[in-house]
């Protein structure tokens, strides 16, 4: 922000100086809108423009210094201005031009300092001191009617209401605001960058509760478009998808330790890992949001594996080995200490890597790591201490089977007999395995390949932007009238809350437009409604084609907040040759109309239009000089009628305003209005304008853009169904390669900037999660065979994620890929507890084959149970519905597919792994035996 200012400083000398007059503000904030609060009356005595003013008055300073606020505006603030209405034609008739009215207001609406009777250096003696005021800037219309501009003496003096209409007006009628049919002032509230969202709305709607106490009668408010609607609910769904997580993670682990005192214990362990998860998050300075929930729900399923490890094994040394709940506890962790310490380490170090990445997708994975990696620690620590503890203190020694579970015993005893059975095939035919994984390698590259990449998925916000544009020059009443006629039409929706029209401000393009209207189209809740925002927006737009006044488009917002006007990409096309408007228009023109024949876009739109008709007059500067008459007047003189001339300031109501000229609508309706206004020589003669100049007509930008320095045009779109966001982005620059001229480039902006800067982000954090777990099994288990079969499981799990998100028509997106990472480690911990067991028996002096079966068979119940645990406690994302649905149903799908793979086909292949990487060691440990028998 320093460097922003310190840029603005060095650049502001070089502005006009009615540019500087104004100001330049530099301000951070966020882009996007919190909140916006209607102030309506059914008293016909506040109008717009008192309620305007109120709320300037009385409520914005008020809502400003809420902690977390960085703004509040009114759409079209009508501040309190003094208009001169001037009227040419007495003023024609009375020999005065707009330069005279300007100097006699400037000269008598002034602060003066008159000085002090007495004050110091004084003679000797004086006793008292008087402060001399004066009558400085005027505040009242008849006072500034009262203005003398010019006097001949008593009775003959020329005032400014003789010549204007004076009034307490608004600074500007460029932008009117509508609720639901009804005229309203609205009061847009602008979150500060990195601030609590929830906390700030309820401290702005505590606010204005307060504040609505003192409303003159008949004044009321509401807030029509709430953007933490979408907040609230989707942290409310996810509440209730990790509620159902809990509840089918303890159904599994009750169906397979049949057992509610063996139940108990996951019960106890799990809040205890996911507490320490909050703990995490208040140190490392997150908040409690929709990410970091769906971490807590991923690790609800991920920590209840530590506990099932050590209480499943106790469980079998107590039936195996009839051992008493104490001793099976303690030879227990001597047998998994190994592995749950590898788990853990393997868990975190996948998400250390991501935690260092930058950008907005680093921000992403940085919430998600610290949550699962904090959870998963606490859990590991948990799993070694108080886990077998409880299993000493609450488990039984005899475990007698009940009937309810015995057909389930029965079908799992045949289950992992058809395991063993498949383990021992593999095993056998080796040489067909490793071409079966190979083929999987091979598919997982192609679904790589296939799968679309994306950011985020789209999300049903609650809300819907619409963007009315009518023909170049029409004015803001045409606006008016057609923003009511789609006011009406939506009104009649049954999915439709309110309906909130800015006509004269086009949000898309960031700038005030006559034929231009801003529509907020908030929704009824998720609940109370059939239609989502996508199909309302396809509706809108369908109706928009039926509107003979202009053109209708909707948008669905940005996915995160901030990341642009509207949702799917932003794109500028930037005329880095020549500046030239036109042929940027030009260029513009064609490359929107190739991308209109791309199926794989929608929805492209661009709102440059260097159409807008325009007079352009010339002055002769030669004879307007040779008349004794100053240009900067013939400049002054059209500002002042045509325009709005800026005199000076007056205070009212403790704040300060403009006092502005210009001429009554009835005399700047017509072009030939142009030229009938009055201007003084230096001899004292009145010379009309139109003898000074020359008019012409013309076509012209009404604004223009700069992006990174160069004149550019804006272009929004999206991705036509099915069509991710990623091939979205390459048709547009595919289209950009083959039809831009030299000179001409685009230029990425909003979501579709992120998402081109995550690509190459993502292939860093899954290389180097895999070399982390790579490298620290090594260095758990001394050598480099056994990380390689824990790392071969990876293969399985992401055949099985990309394959469901391909089924479901879902894209490789940021949320997919936070996914994935999780996948890793958990397919990992499947191989793990095979390897780590396999290594145990192998050194106890069975052969790798017999090692790797005997390891299958005893940790095939706590794989499939831990696994399951998971599995389930991610299917409510999976078949998520409401606020925020997309998100979770993005990285559920994934994670779900991919676990089912991990654990019912990698852990066929794991015991084969072990086996082809260990025999080497083996024949160099028969080696040294087989040279001591020989002297024998």
């Amino acid at each position: 922000m320093i460097d922003v200012n310190n840029r603005v400083a060095i650049a502001l000398p070089r502005l006009p100086d009615v540019v500087r007059q104004t100001g330049v503000v530099a301000q951070k904030r966020s882009t996007d809108i919190l909140l916006v609060i209607s102030l309506s009356s059914i008293d016909p005595r506040y109008d717009t423009l008192y309620l305007s003013n109120y709320a300037t008055i009385n409520i914005l300073d008020e809502l400003k210094r809420i902690p977390g606020v960085a703004d509040a505006t009114i759409f079209g603030a009508r501040d309190y201005s003094m208009r001169i209405w001037l009227n040419p034609a007495k003023m024609a008739q009375l020999g005065v031009t707009p330069t005279d009215v300007a100097q006699a207001i400037a000269a008598q609406n002034a602060q003066y300092a008159a000085g002090k009777i007495g004050a110091e250096p004084a003679p000797p003696g004086q006793a008292l001191v008087y402060t001399v005021t004066a009558r400085g800037r005027l505040d009242d219309p008849a006072d500034f009617g009262n203005i003398v501009l010019r006097s001949t003496g008593p009775g003959g003096a020329l005032r400014v209401r003789d010549v204007a209409r004076i009034e307490l007006g608004a600074v500007s009628y460029d932008v009117f605001t509508n609720l639901d049919g009804k005229p309203t002032v609205g009061v847009a509230v602008f979150l500060q960058s990195g601030g609590n969202a929830l906390k700030v709305a309820d401290a702005v709607r505590t606010g204005i509760a307060r504040l609505a106490q003192d409303f003159p009668q008949g004044i009321t408010q509401i807030i029509p478009f709430d953007t933490t609607r979408f907040v609230q609910a989707s942290i409310r769904e996810v509440i209730i998808t990790l509620t159902e997580a809990a509840v089918l993670v303890l159904l599994v682990v009750f169906v397979f330790l049949q057992s509610w005192r063996a139940t108990l214990i996951p019960i106890i362990a799990v809040p205890v890992s996911l507490i320490g998860a909050f703990g995490g998050l208040l140190l490392f300075g997150f908040t409690l949001n929709t990410l970091t929930l769906f971490a807590i729900v991923l690790a609800t399923g991920i920590v209840v594996d530590d506990a099932i490890v050590v209480l499943e094994n106790v469980e079998r040394l107590m039936a195996e080995k009839k051992l008493s709940p104490k001793e099976a506890a303690i030879e227990s962790m001597r047998e998994v200490t190994g592995a749950i310490i590898a788990i853990e380490l393997v868990l975190v170090s996948v998400f250390v890597p991501v935690a260092f990445l930058g950008g907005l997708a680093g921000k992403l994975y940085q919430q998600f790591a610290v949550t699962v990696a904090t959870a998963v620690t606490i859990s590991g620590l948990v799993a070694l201490t108080l886990t077998p503890a409880m299993c000493a203190l609450l488990l039984k020694p005899q475990h007698i089977e009940n009937r309810l579970f015995r057909p389930f015993n029965r079908g799992f005893a045949w289950l992992t007999r058809t395991y063993l059975g498949g383990i021992r095939l593999t095993v056998r035919h080796a040489v067909i395995a490793v071409l079966i994984f190979v083929g999987i390698l091979g598919a997982d590259a192609l679904l790589f390949r296939t799968v679309p990449s994306g950011f985020v998925p789209p999300e049903d916000q609650g809300y819907i932007l619409g963007s009315l544009t009518l023909p170049d020059g029409a004015t803001v009443q045409r606006t008016q009238e057609a923003g009511a006629a789609v006011q009406k039409i939506l009104l009649a929706h049954p999915a439709v809350e309110h309906v909130f029209v800015v006509s004269g401000l086009d949000v898309i393009a960031g700038a005030s437009k006559t034929n231009a209207a801003t529509i907020f189209i908030p929704l009824k809740p998720w609940d109370e409604r059939k239609t989502t925002a996508e199909e309302l927006a396809k509706y809108v737009v369908a109706q928009g084609a039926t509107l003979s006044q202009g053109t209708l488009l909707a948008f669905n917002p940005a996915a995160i907040r901030g990341l642009g006007s509207a949702g799917g990409f932003e794109v500028y096309l930037q005329n880095r040759a020549d500046a030239d408007p036109q042929k940027l228009y030009q260029n513009l023109q064609k490359f929107v109309g190739e991308l209109r024949q791309r199926p794989e876009l929608t929805g492209i739109a661009s709102f440059y239009r260097p159409t807008s008709p325009q007079l352009v007059v010339d002055v002769d500067r030669e004879k307007t000089l040779a008349l004794g008459v100053p240009v900067k007047d013939v400049f002054d003189a059209l500002q002042s009628t045509m325009g709005v001339l800026y005199v000076n300031d007056f205070n009212k109501f403790g704040h300060t305003y403009r006092v502005q000229l210009q001429a009554e609508g009835a005399y700047r309706a017509k072009p030939e209005d142009l030229g009938n206004v009055y201007v003084r020589s230096s001899s004292g003669a009145i010379i009309p304008v139109k003898a000074l100049i020359s008019m012409k007509s013309a076509v012209g930008p009404e604004q223009l853009d700069r992006f990174n320095g160069f004149l550019a045009a804006k272009i929004i779109g999206n991705s036509a169904a099915g069509v991710s966001s990623g091939q979205a982005i390459a048709a547009v620059e595919d289209v950009a390669a083959k039809t831009l001229p030299p000179g001409y480039t685009i230029a990425w902006t909003g979501q579709a900037f992120q998402e081109k800067r995550i690509g190459q982000a993502a292939i860093l954090a899954f290389t180097f999660a895999i070399v982390m777990v790579f490298l620290i099994l090594s260095a758990n288990y001394e050598r480099w065979s056994l990380p390689a079969a824990v790392l071969l499981a990876v293969p399985f799990g992401l055949l099985g994620a990309l394959t469901a998100v391909y089924l479901r028509d879902f894209s490789n997106d940021v949320y997919f890929q936070i996914g994935l990472l999780v996948l890793i480690g958990l397919a990992a911990k499947n191989a793990i507890l095979i390897v780590e067991f396999a290594a145990q028996e192998q050194a106890k002096g069975l052969s790798p084959v017999d090692a790797a079966l005997e390891a299958a068979r005893l940790r095939f119940r706590p794989i499939v149970m831990t696994s399951l645990a998971f599995v389930l406690g991610v299917l409510p994302l999976v078949l998520a519905g409401g606020a925020g649905a997309a998100a979770r149903r993005s990285m559920g799908t994934g994670v779900f597919g991919g676990m089912l793979a991990a654990t019912f086909i990698a852990a066929v292949f794991i015991p084969l792994f072990f086996v082809l990487l260990s025999r080497r060691k083996a024949k160099r440990a028969a080696a040294p035996a087989v040279a001591e028998e020989k002297p024998a």
